[in-house]
């Protein structure tokens, strides 16, 4: 399993999101670096998003949350792009869910 998980609801209908796109960047002096990339699948989860192991610092997930909310047919998203920053330590795993809807979103560190 990969060390960083995450998944993305779409909280406005009530379903988990299919199909964002999420980027996995390293946070470095030089800029994001990109380590992996992903789309979530019909349950709204990406399971496997880069490695198992990475080294502590800065990450973040960035979400393609505009594609996927013009496809929803609604109005036209506020957050073309959704970026969580984080710090990885000494934990095994990170999960980091998305709770998204047009006009806001709301994340926390899940298990």
């Amino acid at each position: 399993m990969s060390m960083v998980t995450t998944h993305v609801l779409d909280t406005a209908r009530g379903v988990p999101a299919a199909g964002v796109l999420v980027r996995l960047e390293q946070v470095t002096g030089n800029g994001p670096a990109e380590i992996a990339r992903a789309r979530t699948d019909d349950d709204g989860r990406i399971r496997n998003l880069g490695p198992e192991q990475l080294p502590a610092g800065a990450y973040r997930l960035v979400f393609g949350t505009a594609e996927y909310l013009a496809g929803e047919g609604g109005p036209a998203p506020f957050f073309p792009e959704v970026v969580i920053t984080f710090t990885i330590g000494g934990a095994p795993h990170y999960h980091v869910p998305l709770l998204l809807s047009p006009f806001g979103y709301t994340t926390y560190r899940g298990s």
